[in-house]
């Protein structure tokens, strides 16, 4: 037998089973039969940066891409956050929120996800990923965004938010934690009634998520962006055809303002935070997205104008209408 039907054989009942099993934490969480925890590993804050003694400027949530399955950040994540706090220390940043978990449980401490770690590497990805259309499913999107931006609540309030105070709330997301993002609003504006700010890197998100109360989205994209692409085509609410989905809403308002970062990608060598490649000034691309970041999020802090850039919503039957200039 050939090695490609061993791998079908091997592997196709487990994505299977991951498929099925999908939707399992966020129907164990609606029912009530698990409890999302909000304690951290020892000795981790919930929060660093800004010096907690004094209220910073803005908390930022980071919502990591699908390698997230521990409290801590992935390691490009990690790159960007840590060039972030080091480059806007008045910020106080949180990235233990677990985007891809309604139970807030990291895979790592879960044994059967530690043996495949080992064994079947890729399925931890796969798990994420299928997390995702879950939380983009019409069926479970309401439990998803409930249960993740409870989530999002509870450990901003540990880390020192205070409901009501006005303080800008961030949510800065990479890839597929734009879908949880987009769908924390709703809490995060009921619970706290905080001022938001969504930042997209890259985001993967089916544009279903209602808007209103965020005060602006940065979508910040490439068109070397392949994976963020498919996302416009895949799901219909992004496209200018379904004017009242939660994007095309948005749009119509000029919440969403489209900013580039070419030439960089999604993944590899050349994505938005590879600390190797550069650009033609010499900055690295992760220097150019964490300049980016935190040049939006103190313009918004600030209160100043808002350069006005090309908010349009993607659409598959009219590729002329992908944004333009930026930056």
């Amino acid at each position: 037998m050939t090695e490609v039907p061993i791998f079908v054989l091997v592997l196709g009942p487990i994505l299977l089973a991951e498929a099925l099993l999908a939707r399992y934490e966020v129907m164990a969480y609606t029912a009530g039969w698990g409890t999302p925890t909000t304690e951290l590993p020892h000795g981790m804050p919930y929060a660093r940066g800004a010096d907690p003694d004094r209220p910073p400027d803005a908390y930022l949530v980071y919502l990591d891409g699908i390698g997230k399955r521990r409290f801590h950040d992935t390691r490009d994540g990690g790159q960007l956050v840590q060039a972030v706090i080091a480059g806007a220390p008045e910020l106080r940043v949180l990235g233990q929120v677990q985007p891809y978990s309604p139970l807030a449980a990291p895979l790592v401490n879960r044994p059967v996800w530690e043996w495949m770690r080992h064994h079947i590497g890729l399925l931890l990805f796969l798990h994420n990923v299928m997390q995702v259309f879950v939380a983009a499913d019409r069926r479970y999107r309401p439990l998803y965004n409930r249960a993740v931006g409870a989530q999002i609540a509870g450990h901003l309030r540990l880390a020192g938010y205070q409901s009501g105070s006005g303080t800008p709330v961030v949510l800065l997301s990479y890839s597929g934690g734009a879908q949880v993002a987009t769908g924390a609003v709703e809490q995060l504006h009921t619970r706290l009634r905080a001022p938001l700010l969504l930042i997209t890197l890259g985001g993967f998100h089916n544009g279903a998520n209602d808007l209103t109360h965020a005060q602006r989205l940065y979508q910040l994209t490439s068109d070397s962006d392949w994976i963020e692409r498919v996302a416009t085509w895949m799901f219909p609410q992004r496209w200018r055809l379904f004017r009242r989905s939660g994007w095309n809403r948005a749009a119509r308002t000029g919440k969403i303002i489209t900013h580039r970062l070419d030439p960089a990608t999604h993944l590899g060598r050349r994505s938005y935070i590879s600390p190797e490649a550069r650009l033609p000034d010499g900055r690295t691309y992760l220097a150019h997205t964490t300049d980016t970041v935190i040049a939006l999020i103190r313009t918004h802090c600030a209160g100043a104008p808002t350069p006005t850039h090309d908010s349009s919503p993607e659409s598959p039957p009219e590729p002329t209408m992908t944004p333009r200039a930026h930056n």
